[in-house]
Order: C-alpha cells, then sequence, then structure tokens
C-alpha cells in the first residue's frame, strides 16, 4: 500500500490545550454554584421522534436478546430521569450523535454540555449562561453582555415578514424573491426553516451574543407554549447565537406527560409519511415527568463554543479526529 495514511489530529494542540482549559472551567464553575456532575448511558432503547434529527443505531445484546438501540443525540431523557428522582441542579459533559451531519460546523459526534436548573426561570437562565460567557470567553471578548431579541422581531427586522402569522403563500414568496428556489411543497414550517437559516441566522451575534427568544409554537420540541407580548402563541424557549452561529439551546421544560406524548406520536406520525424511521418512545422519560418540579434547561455545543474562544472556522480545527479520519 503506497498512499500515506495522514494519521495526526485536524486540531493544533493550542486546541487541544484550550478544550482541557474550558473542561476544567466548566467544572469549576458549576461547582461553585452547587450544581452536581452526572453521567449518564448514551445508548438507549429508545430515541428522539423530531424529524428533523437522524440518530445512529447500534445492535447489542442484552440477556441474550439482539436488540436495536440508539446513540443519545442528547442526554436530556435520562437527566430528565435524574431530575424526577430528586437529583437537583445536575449538569453533564458527554459525546452526542446525530447521523449524517457533517460540514464546517457539523460531525456526527460532537461534544455537549447540558444542564438543568429547577425553579430556574429562562431569563434567570439567560443571566447563568451569561455568567458562562463570562469565564470561557473572557480571554476573547472581555465582558460579554448578550441582548434579547425575539424569532419574530428577527425575522421581520430581515424580511418584513411575521413567521407566526405568515401564509404558505407568502412564504414560497419571500424564499423566491431572496433566490431560495427549493420546493418544499406545503410544509409551511419547512420554509419558515429555510428562509430563518439562510437569511436571519447568519447575521446574529456580532455586535454581541444573542439570546433568540419565543420561538414558533410549533418548535416547540420539548418546551412550554405561552403568550408573547402581541398576544401570540409562541414556544417558551431560547438559543444564543454569536458570529452566525447557534451555540446553545434552551427550554422551559413540558413537564406534562400527556402533552409530550401527543407531539412524540405526532412526530412519529410524520416520520412515517416522510419514509423515516419511526422512533421508540421512551416511556422511563414519560414515567418520570410527573415527578419533576418546574425546570429550565440548555445544551450547549462545546466544540463551537472553542470555535469562537480559539476563532477558528471550521470544527475540525477544534476537535481531535472528525468521523471522516476516525
Amino acid at each position: 500500500m503506497n498512499q500515506t495514511i495522514q494519521y495526526q489530529p485536524t486540531c493544533d494542540i493550542k486546541a487541544m490545550q484550550a478544550r482541557a482549559k474550558m473542561y476544567a472551567q466548566l467544572r469549576q464553575f458549576f461547582a461553585e454554584r452547587g450544581v452536581m456532575e452526572v453521567e449518564t448511558p448514551i445508548l438507549s432503547q429508545a430515541g428522539v421522534t423530531d424529524v428533523h434529527l437522524a440518530s445512529v443505531q447500534a445492535m447489542r445484546h442484552i440477556s441474550g436478546r439482539k436488540q436495536t438501540h440508539y446513540l443519545q443525540t442528547s442526554p436530556e431523557f435520562p437527566m430528565k430521569r435524574l431530575l424526577a428522582s430528586g437529583s437537583g441542579p445536575i449538569y453533564q459533559i458527554c459525546k452526542v450523535f446525530r447521523d449524517d451531519e457533517h460540514g464546517r460546523k457539523h460531525n456526527s459526534e460532537f461534544t455537549m454540555l447540558e444542564w438543568y436548573r429547577p425553579s430556574l426561570s429562562l431569563k434567570d437562565l439567560m443571566f447563568e449562561v451569561s455568567d458562562l460567557l463570562n469565564v470561557t470567553l473572557a480571554q476573547r471578548f472581555g465582558e460579554v453582555r448578550p441582548t434579547v431579541l425575539s424569532y419574530k422581531h428577527a425575522f421581520m427586522d430581515r424580511l418584513d415578514l411575521n413567521p407566526l402569522q405568515a401564509t404558505l403563500k407568502e412564504l414560497k414568496d419571500a424564499a423566491r424573491r431572496v433566490g431560495l428556489n427549493l420546493d418544499l411543497g406545503d410544509d409551511r414550517l419547512g420554509y419558515i426553516d429555510l428562509l430563518f437559516s439562510h437569511m436571519v441566522e447568519p447575521s446574529l451575534g456580532f455586535d454581541t451574543p444573542v439570546f433568540l427568544t419565543d420561538f414558533p409554537p410549533e418548535m416547540a420540541s420539548l418546551a412550554k407554549t405561552k403568550l408573547d407580548e402581541d398576544g401570540e402563541l409562541v414556544a417558551a424557549r431560547f438559543e444564543l447565537y454569536i458570529e452566525g452561529l447557534e451555540l446553545a439551546n434552551a427550554y422551559d421544560e413540558l413537564i406534562d406527560a400527556e402533552v409530550l406524548r401527543s407531539r412524540f406520536e405526532a412526530d412519529n406520525a410524520e416520520r412515517e409519511k416522510l419514509g423515516l424511521h419511526v422512533m421508540p418512545i421512551d416511556e422511563y422519560l414519560l414515567a418520570a415527568l410527573p415527578n419533576m418540579t418546574e425546570c429550565s434547561g440548555i445544551a450547549l455545543g462545546i466544540d463551537r463554543l472553542l470555535m469562537i474562544a480559539t476563532e477558528k472556522m471550521r470544527l475540525e480545527h477544534v476537535i481531535t479526529f472528525p468521523a471522516d479520519v476516525s
């Protein structure tokens, strides 16, 4: 075999040192706040039903019986089982997996920081995230003061269109007007996401980090819904953006098991319609929810945070071995 195999990591030693330093900072940050570090399995009998996420499947034997299990896309479900069992505030740094996600800011295996704060509001969680940014990004930015912007107003500022009220025709016309000529059929939410990802997201968080709040209710996922200042129904969640990069996703956590089951079932119905794999529903999670207190939770991509901290443009420059060389 004459071809030389490049065995070296895709990131340099400084990036590895920056990661080690960040892990130490994060652990100290949560220790000072009395948030306990936990560990949960990365393989599960059930997986996420979200039609926009593809789980990596793995076969394993339990008591001699071969079963299909799923690598976690997030540690959310087992962490909520811990919360319902009385753990109190918890966090986890772990590997998560999303099939066939690769590119400048994606890798199918990546590192996530996820934490949950019983009895803490989303607004209070924003303050805590700001404190965390002031620890992990201080060397680059000094003091970080994020601003708050609603999804609706970000959309209207860029496209002069209210995504909560826009008709399918208005969304299609807007997509054509800006040169996005994909045919998504009658997928109204698909057009909203297309316009947002191409026309709104790339402009967020350049003057200062941005907390984007109050998403369309169809994007509630595992969050509660509420009425915004205009009386329109929205999802009680926020995302964090810095320099056009989504870093974190937070929810006012839905703890109504019946509502969540209906969302899971609706997701699976849509999966079946689209010819996607129908996912087993996590009955353990649904059994746990009635014992959970009011809670806010957030997932933050550590690899992307490192990209910002080290001023790197590609994910491969902050991880050792991306999927195509591992």
